[in-house]
């Protein structure tokens, strides 16, 4: 029986460095076909061997196998373009990502706005852990103190106090993660049921797939891989509503990018109706290669869901 790996004994690391040159070669020893050796040149040397190995991962042999690492017919090209396809594919979520996570600081703002006025979102009793709340405090103290924008520095130039800003103007000062523990912290279901409603969602569903989405974007904005990637903080599914979104996910594959897809076109349609994303998606899921959408959780004929603009 073999070990897991955190349980196996370590060794020190001991894999050379390689020249451009030398990583095409061992590519093409390895069984990996490279038709355009300047091509592959510009890739390696633009993209890295090491982001790139997580692309043909895909076409490798399982580990231990004997015989050639890549499976038969893999090229570079085909690589390149499964890299190339996550790329946009990060796009899109992005642009959708952008305008869900303006309205959803938009919506915390105004509630917490109209339930306390300027400052009540600093009223420890709305919390749930003080712990977590001081915590969250102090990182936005950090976030205020590094602020160069405009509306911070005049804030603090013209007004004695508070220290802290007004919830409108921290809303828009808070990364996107800060801003999602700060709604998650918040005691009772009402406020929370505040903040989701413009999204016509359950608060309980709503709440971590903020979270979620906060992850996901990290991920975006840092060029990690989305194609075949397993999400480690998964959504938590709606059994019956909202039914449209309910009846296109798939759940047997949580742990993989689809249902989060599911969640931005359902989110981003209500945030701004006329947005043509689930088409661009759409679109563009048809320039990969038959069956490999299923590696991303996409279950069979997801198009014919009302969610997507089909029937279902």
């Amino acid at each position: 029986m073999t070990l897991p790996p955190i349980l196996q004994a370590k060794v020190p690391f001991t894999k050379p460095a390689l020249t451009i040159a030398q990583q095409i070669a061992k590519l093409e020893g390895e069984g990996m076909a490279i038709g355009d050796h300047a091509m592959a040149t510009h890739c390696l040397q633009h993209i890295s061997y090491y982001r790139l190995s997580a692309y043909w991962l895909y076409f490798e042999y399982p580990k231990g196998q004997a015989g050639p690492r890549f499976r038969p017919g893999t090229t570079f090209e085909d690589v390149i373009a499964l890299y190339e396809f996550d790329r946009t594919l990060r796009l899109l979520v992005l642009d959708a990502v952008e305008r869900i996570e303006v309205a959803i600081r938009g919506s915390w703002a105004y509630v917490l706005a109209t339930q306390g006025g300027s400052h009540g979102y600093l009223n420890r009793h709305l919390y749930s852990d003080q712990r977590k709340f001081v915590g969250n405090c102090r990182k936005l103290d950090e976030e205020t103190a590094r602020s160069k924008d405009t509306f911070i520095l005049h804030y603090k130039a013209k007004y004695s106090g508070p220290t802290r800003p007004p919830v409108w103007m921290a809303s828009e000062l808070m990364s996107f993660g800060l801003l999602s523990r700060w709604y998650a912290l918040l005691d009772g279901r009402s406020n929370r049921q505040l903040v989701a409603a413009p999204f016509a969602i359950d608060e309980i569903v709503f709440v971590p797939a903020v979270q979620h989405i906060s992850n996901v974007r990290n991920t975006c904005a840092h060029h990690g891989r989305l194609w075949n990637r397993r999400l480690k903080a998964t959504l938590k599914l709606p059994k019956k509503n909202p039914p449209e979104l309910a009846r296109a996910l798939n759940r047997t594959a949580n742990d993989k990018l689809y249902n989060t897809l599911a969640f931005l076109k359902y989110l981003l349609d209500k945030c701004e109706p006329a947005n043509g994303w689930g088409q661009r998606l759409i679109d563009h899921m048809a320039t990969l290669a038959p069956g490999r959408d299923a590696d991303m959780g996409f279950p069979a004929n997801w198009t014919d869901w009302q969610l997507w603009g089909g029937t279902k």
